[in-house]
């Protein structure tokens, strides 16, 4: 039963999403009627796998909140305002109780209470509207040969063998048989034919089979949907009688008499359906039965072409072990091309040939190892919404969530680590950035504010984007209060952008008290490093009165990389590919002074900083290093500025596996991580946007090309 559990649990993480995607989509206004159902069904699923395992809590407030869905796609209520607000936060509760019997804690029965009383409140409105329509009769004459018949009952066999999945997803036959008894008369014979020998039995298999003659005004189509939920996991077969209603689905001709024995029962083409309504009692059901993809779907007929595809779940320790396997084969590879190197071997050996081959064949395996970790970052942002909504209400605030590039793909550890950094930004545009309703219409805003969540792929890396269309940072503010707090001298003279990066500084917080939000000290400097210990930075772009945007640049894994082998006075050092525009060997007239120390490279019209990583990094080369004998690599940072980074030599271009340092020994300025080469030694991996963001004697910003500043 506990495999059963996890099964269940990891199916409502699917439910759970698919209900969130709907509701966003019928906040936007973009949602149709087969969305409305979507949701409905999510939320109807969840509640029958709560039932099979008699999670009572979750059960009944499911229940409520089904109940207003219905009313919603039958048109008796309309899904905007409070009411779609209600429903938001519904879903969130139903997320929450989820989560709460998966890790067996206690759910607040308070604010479930709270929530249901909140949905049953839209019911007693749908009730009272009911009950005050006024009906005016009225004598009329009728044709008693014109009047239409009354419904007719007839009758149906219907065969019922339940198969081993049936059981093992947590369905009740006799929760079938009463939804049928509901429907009219019915008589029900079991069939013992296929019980087992006492003496050695299968129990893996079910023995059991019934046979039913209903009685009823439903047709083929009502009954079938009572049986929706365990399609697949049972042999069905229902037959009209010749004084039946009618059947919109085929039926077969004839059907084998008496009792059916358990997976004898003669196969019955699948009968389409709607829904089962509201007042008939539902099967109970697991989420297992309502995704195409689970394992019901296994025991149905193969798919077509065009159908879902097929999907395996995998425990994600097993992954990670495969990619560690993974790496050290890629570690492997370099040695053995080391060794290969040092024997001295002709470039045409047949060796070499086959070198590469297993170069080829290694990345082919990695790169499909990797895209088994990558996932969509739309879970993630379907989080966000929540957060939005939160903070919406805790300042008073309307503000609305807009995504893009949900279906980014990304290193799922990342995506689990970037939750805790993505909530408090967004928490902070909200709390910060968004203004009061009555403030923005005096700005000639929308009273609506917007904040923007996006994610898409740029050189090697994911950046994603965190946005408002609020004042934008009020930076002498910000200077001020630095000045307070002893963060800065009273008499710095900073750019824009050192203004802005003051955001990030420990302790800094703008907030006038404390709230359940902001107002501790502790802000973002904390996702600073969140982001800086996943390889990652983050830089800020602000307009003031146009809002701001925090950006996140993450590496695509945290696994390997493409990098650059270089020479940096004594020591070998690795530059990641994905930040190198160029490699350039200088002419002594294309480099000038800047100031005291600093160089500037002249390329193409323009100028860009020259940092000496040895120097940078604190290297004692022993020796006057000359620029002109050195190796520029132009690299872009962050902030998409040009910097010309200066290395002795150029080994060679590889792929790398990533170490980190930091659980081994703690963060270095200006580096990355560490990795093993192809000789055993260890060589560190170049964090550039680090590197120029403490570039020397000058800022990046006084690269500029103005001709008195040179020599």
């Amino acid at each position: 039963m506990s495999t059963i559990r996890d099964t269940f649990f990891d199916e409502c993480e699917d439910l759970l999403e698919a209900m969130a995607e709907g509701l966003a989509a019928m906040s936007d206004g973009t949602a149709d009627g087969e969305t409305v159902n979507a949701v409905f069904r999510a939320v109807h699923s969840i509640k029958g796998g709560a039932g099979a395992f008699k999670l009572e809590l979750l059960v009944s407030f499911a229940h409520t909140f089904e109940t207003v869905l219905d009313q919603v796609r039958s048109g008796f209520l309309t899904a905007e305002g409070e009411l779609m607000k209600v429903l938001e936060r519904s879903g969130d509760m139903l997320g929450d109780l989820v989560a709460s019997a998966r890790d067996e804690e206690e759910a607040d029965e308070a604010a479930v209470a709270a929530a249901c009383e909140t949905l049953e409140a839209f019911l007693g409105e749908v009730e009272d509207e009911e009950e005050e329509t006024d009906f005016v009769f009225s004598a009329v004459t009728i044709d008693l040969d014109d009047a239409p018949e009354a419904p007719k009952e007839g009758s149906f066999r219907i065969l019922f063998a339940p198969k081993a999945d049936l059981y093992a997803n947590g369905h009740e036959p006799l929760a079938l048989l009463r939804a049928l008894k509901e429907m009219g008369e019915i008589e029900v014979t079991a069939g013992w034919d296929a019980l087992p020998d006492p003496a050695g039995p299968d129990w893996d298999q079910p023995a059991l089979t019934w046979t039913v003659q209903l009685t009823t005004t439903a047709d083929a189509d009502e009954i079938a949907s009572v049986f929706e939920f365990v399609e697949g996991l049972c042999d069905l077969q229902i037959e009209a009688d010749s004084d039946a209603p009618e059947a919109s689905a085929a039926q077969p001709e004839e059907a084998a008499p008496g009792p059916v024995a358990a997976g004898s029962a003669p196969e019955a083409p699948p009968v389409e359906s709607p829904a089962p309504p509201p007042s008939a009692p539902a099967p109970a059901a697991t989420a297992e039965s309502a995704k195409p993809d689970s394992k019901s779907s296994e025991s149905k007929a193969p798919q077509a072409a065009s159908g879902p595809r097929a999907t395996l779940r995998v425990d994600l320790d097993r992954v990670d072990r495969l990619i560690n396997t993974v790496g050290e084969l890629i570690i492997n590879q370099a040695m053995i091309a080391q060794r290969l190197k040092e024997a001295d071997l002709p470039p045409n050996a047949d060796l070499m040939g086959d070198l590469d081959d297993y170069k080829i064949l290694a990345r082919d395996i990695q790169e499909g190892v990797m895209a088994i970790r990558a996932q969509p970052v739309k879970p993630l942002f379907q989080r966000m919404s929540r957060i939005v909504r939160e903070a919406s209400d805790a300042t008073g605030k309307e503000v609305r969530l807009v995504t893009e590039g949900e279906n980014t793909e990304v290193d799922k550890t990342l995506i689990e680590r970037l939750s805790d950094p993505l909530t408090h930004m967004i928490r902070n545009a909200i709390d910060h950035g968004i203004e009061k309703p009555q403030k923005r219409i005096e700005a000639g805003k929308d009273p609506v504010g917007t904040v923007r969540l996006a994610a898409f792929h740029r050189s090697g890396n994911v950046l994603i984007e965190i946005g408002d269309d609020g004042a934008g940072v009020n930076r002498p503010r910000v200077k001020q209060i630095a000045i307070d707090k002893n963060l800065i001298p009273a008499d710095a003279e900073l750019t824009e952008t050192e203004i802005d990066n003051l955001l990030f500084r420990p302790g800094f917080s703008t907030a006038a008290e404390v709230t359940n939000l902001s107002g501790r000290g502790v802000g973002m400097d904390v996702v600073k490093t969140a982001i800086n210990q996943l390889g990652g930075r983050i830089s800020i772009a602000s307009k003031p009165g146009e809002g701001s945007v925090f950006s996140c640049a993450m590496p695509l894994t945290l696994a390997v990389l493409d990098g650059m082998v270089v020479t940096v006075g004594t020591q070998t050092m690795v530059v990641p590919i994905a930040s190198v525009l160029e490699t350039i060997r200088p002419r002594p007239e294309e480099i000038h002074k800047v100031g005291v120390s600093g160089q500037v490279l002249s390329i193409r019209g323009t100028y860009v900083p020259i940092i000496d990583l040895a120097v940078s990094l604190g290297h004692d080369c022993g020796r006057d290093r000359h620029l002109r004998d050195l190796v520029l690599l132009l690299v872009q940072t962050e902030g998409h500025e040009q910097v010309a980074l200066a290395v002795d030599h150029i080994s060679d271009q590889r792929q790398v596996v990533i170490k980190s340092l930091q659980g081994n020994y703690g963060a270095i300025e200006g580096i990355s991580a560490a990795t093993i080469l192809g000789d055993g030694k260890i060589a560190l991996i170049i964090d550039t946007d680090a590197v120029a963001a403490s570039a020397g004697p000058f800022r990046l910003s006084d690269a500029r090309p103005t001709e008195e500043l040179f020599e």
